[in-house]
């Protein structure tokens, strides 16, 4: 079948041809490409010039100020400890998902009766945004009539009921918990895919060879998951970078300034604090470091891939 492809690569189609066809190619295109550039490009390019700026996202005095903005990001304790926050929550995050989610697909590979409830119960969280899971979490942790320290109190361990999200100690552990709850069933299906893959055969050797449970997913399966890994991995770290609604909605930043990541605090200084120029200063600031641990993190993870 002669398709647009076809002609255009082929070289005794004639030039007059071979145009009419990127002519209706970039017809098609058009669309796309007038919407990418109005909804990408152009703020893209905006928010590098309001970022030398000290505009505070409404008045249409717009003051050009250089370098001030960055100058005041590297030289402020508040960037510096959101930038501590971020990533002792990304750190976890990412361990703890990928560690859940391996877990889970390796429970739900093995069992036989009903696998399908299995897999949709756990994937289940995913499915609700960030929001809902916010208030859903925010009520089940509440100091006064949260279900976690009714059912503490209960049980005789009322000593153990803490609040949650008001105690510095326990916040950032609260919101970390309640977001790989939500997170980790969307890793177990890149997983599980990932385990159906790999030949029965081989864990079926091993065993006849006397390798035990372990030895076998040490050896043999998570090896092969590595393609998988390094997927989970890069899409958890940029989403735990990028965390907003689970904090907006729990802690709002606090106790104090405990949860207070980069991706909040550019929510709080651009449009708390009507300080745009400088929000936008501090999101060209995430956007720069998301870019260089992907980079840093897919060369690492892929590069173990080829050595396995």
């Amino acid at each position: 079948m002669t398709t647009p492809a076809t002609l255009i690569n082929n070289p005794q189609t004639s030039t007059k041809k071979r145009r009419k066809w990127q002519s209706y190619a970039l017809f098609f295109i058009l669309p796309a490409f007038i919407l990418y550039t109005l909804f990408v490009i152009v703020p893209t390019v905006g928010s590098i010039y309001y970022s030398f700026t000290s505009w505070d996202g409404i008045s249409p005095d717009i003051r050009f100020i250089g370098l001030a903005n960055f100058v005041e990001i590297w030289n402020s304790p508040r960037v510096h400890n959101a930038l501590k926050n971020t990533m002792i929550m990304t750190i976890s995050l990412v361990l703890l998902e990928n560690v859940v989610a391996i877990l889970l697909a390796l429970l739900v590979d093995k069992v036989r009766w009903l696998s399908k409830l299995f897999r949709s119960i756990f994937y289940f969280p995913t499915l609700l945004s960030g929001i809902v899971m916010g208030f859903v979490w925010a009520m089940l942790l509440n100091y006064n009539f949260g279900v976690i320290n009714q059912m503490l109190n209960k049980i005789g361990l009322g000593a153990l009921a803490v609040d949650w999200l008001g105690d510095p100690r326990y916040a950032m552990l609260a919101i970390v918990l309640s977001t790989v709850w939500k997170g980790a069933g969307y890793y177990m299906i890149i997983y599980l895919a990932g385990l159906q893959g790999i030949p029965q055969e081989l864990n079926e050797a091993a065993s006849i060879d006397g390798a035990n449970g372990w030895q076998q997913f040490r050896h043999i399966t998570f090896p092969l998951l590595a393609g998988s890994v390094t997927v989970c991995m890069v899409l958890a770290m940029i989403g735990a970078l990028k965390i907003f609604d689970q904090i907006a909605v729990m802690t709002d930043g606090g106790p104090g300034f405990e949860t207070e990541t980069l991706t909040y605090l550019i929510y709080k200084v651009g449009f708390g604090e009507l300080r745009q120029g400088f929000g936008t200063a501090l999101a060209i600031v995430l956007f720069l470091i998301i870019m260089i641990i992907t980079v840093i993190q897919v060369k690492f993870l892929q590069k173990r891939e080829v050595e396995l």
